[in-house]
C-alpha cells in the first residue's frame, strides 16, 4: 500500500545578478528592482493553493529549502516574513532544517546574521571554485577572497550548518587544480561539501559554445583522489555528490533521494505529493516566468500530472540509488504502492553484474549499490527503464 511520505517544501527565487554560462536552472538576471513583497505574497498564495489542492492541513513539514537563482539577493526581512507565514501553516519540529542558497558576491556579515534571525538554520554557499580564472570562465560574480569571506561569515552567523558548493572537471582544469580547490574548501571547515562534476546541459551558453573539458581519465583521477581527501578530513560521502561530517547530512535533499514528498512553490518549481487515500502520486510544475507567476489573474499551476504505476519503479530507483545506503523492501513498497516483485528480476540482474548487493537486516531484505554500481550508475539505472 502507498503511504504518505515525509513532506518537504522547496521555494524558488528566480532572480540572480548574472546568468552563468553552465546554468540550466530557471533563473533570470536582474534588470531592475526585485518585487520582493509582491513575490512573497505570491509564494504564500501559491502555497495555500497547494495545501487546499492536496488537503495538506494535517501533514507536518519535514524541511524547507530556498533555492534559485540567488535567494540571498532578498532582504533578511523578506525571508523572515516568508518563513513566518510558511511555518504558521504547518506542524513542524522546533529545529526544522531551513536552508537558504547564497552567492558569495551578494552577502555581508549583517545579511547572514539577518538570515539566521529570520529562521534560516543552514546556508548553502555557491563557491564553485577558488581559482580566479575558473570563476571568470564560469561567469561567477565573486572572487576567491569573497568566497573565503562568505564561509567565515557563515561560521560566525549562528546557523547550525553550512554547505560549500564546489565543481570539478572545469574547463582546462588539471588534477592539481581541482584538488587545490577541494583542499581550500576543506580548510574553511564547512559541515557539508557538495562536490560535483561540471556537466554541459542543453539550453546553456556552454552547450552552444562548449569549453574544453578534462578527459575521462583525468576526471576519474580527480574523483578518486578527491574522495580520499574528503574522507581523511572527516567528510563521508552519502550521495553521489554530497559529503558531510557526522550528523550534518542535508535532510531536505535526503528526502528527495528517498522518494519523499515535496511541495514546490515559486517560478517553475516542481513538486511531488503522495495521497495514501487515493493511492496516487501527483507531480506539479508552476508557471515558469516571473511576469506570468506574478499575474494575480493567473493560476500558479502550469502542470498537474499523475505518476503512472509503471513509472514509479524507475522514479524510485533514479532517486534512491544516488544514496550510499541500502533501501528495504518495505520502503520500496510504501513509497511506490507496488510489491517488490515489480523490480525483483531487475534487482537480481543487477546483483549478478555486481552493481547491487542484497543483505538481510532484521529478517528483511535490503538492497545496496556496490562500489562498481556507484561508478557505473547510469548503466545500473538503465536496467530499470
Amino acid at each position: 500500500m502507498l503511504e504518505n511520505q515525509p513532506l518537504s517544501l522547496y521555494i524558488h527565487i528566480p532572480w540572480c545578478v548574472e546568468k552563468c554560462p553552465y546554468c540550466d536552472f530557471n533563473s533570470h538576471a536582474v534588470k531592475s528592482s526585485i518585487p520582493e513583497q509582491d513575490y512573497v505574497s505570491a509564494l504564500i498564495a501559491d502555497l495555500d493553493a497547494d495545501i487546499t489542492r492536496f488537503q495538506l492541513t494535517e501533514r507536518s513539514l519535514h524541511s524547507i529549502f530556498i533555492g534559485g537563482g540567488t535567494p540571498s539577493l532578498f532582504s533578511a526581512q523578506s525571508i523572515k516574513s516568508l518563513l513566518q507565514q510558511v511555518l504558521n501553516r504547518f506542524d513542524h519540529k522546533d529545529d526544522i532544517e531551513i536552508t537558504l542558497e547564497a552567492n558569495p558576491g551578494t552577502v555581508e556579515a549583517d545579511k547572514f546574521i539577518g538570515f539566521f534571525n529570520a529562521g534560516v538554520s543552514r546556508l548553502s554557499i555557491g563557491v564553485q571554485s577558488f581559482s580566479s580564472d575558473k570563476l571568470i570562465k564560469l561567469g561567477r560574480i565573486h572572487d576567491s577572497n569573497q568566497a573565503k569571506t562568505a564561509a567565515k561569515l557563515a561560521t560566525e552567523s549562528g546557523v547550525t550548518s553550512f554547505n560549500l558548493d564546489l565543481m570539478h572537471g572545469l574547463p582546462n582544469q588539471s588534477i592539481d587544480n581541482a584538488l587545490d580547490d577541494l583542499k581550500t574548501a576543506i580548510s574553511l571547515n564547512p559541515n557539508h561539501i557538495s562536490w560535483y562534476q561540471l556537466t554541459i546541459e542543453p539550453n546553456t551558453i556552454f552547450h552552444s559554445k562548449p569549453p574544453k573539458l578534462p578527459v575521462d581519465d583525468i576526471l576519474w583521477e580527480i574523483q578518486d583522489q578527491g574522495v580520499k581527501l574528503l574522507n581523511a578530513a572527516g567528510y563521508q560521502q552519502y550521495e553521489i555528490s554530497a559529503y558531510a561530517k557526522s550528523g550534518y547530512q542535508c535532510q531536505h535533499n535526503l528526502n528527495y533521494w528517498q522518494y519523499g514528498d515535496y511541495l514546490g512553490i515559486g517560478c517553475g518549481a516542481h513538486g511531488k505529493i503522495t495521497d495514501s487515500e487515493t493511492q496516487k502520486i501527483m507531480r506539479t510544475v508552476k508557471v515558469k516566468h516571473p511576469k506570468g507567476y506574478l499575474d494575480v489573474n493567473r493560476d500558479f499551476l502550469d502542470q498537474l500530472t499523475e505518476v503512472d504505476e509503471s513509472d514509479r519503479p524507475f522514479e524510485f530507483m533514479m532517486n534512491q540509488l544516488r544514496l550510499h545506503k541500502s533501501f528495504s523492501v518495505k520502503q520500496f513498497q510504501t513509497s511506490t504502492g507496488l510489491k517488490i516483485n515489480a523490480v525483483l528480476p531487475k534487482l537480481e540482474e543487477a546483483k549478478k553484474k555486481n552493481l547491487m548487493a542484497c543483505q538481510v537486516i532484521n529478517n528483511e531484505e535490503h538492497w545496496l549499490v556496490t562500489k562498481t554500481g556507484q561508478r557505473y550508475l547510469n548503466d545500473l539505472l538503465e536496467l530499470f527503464l
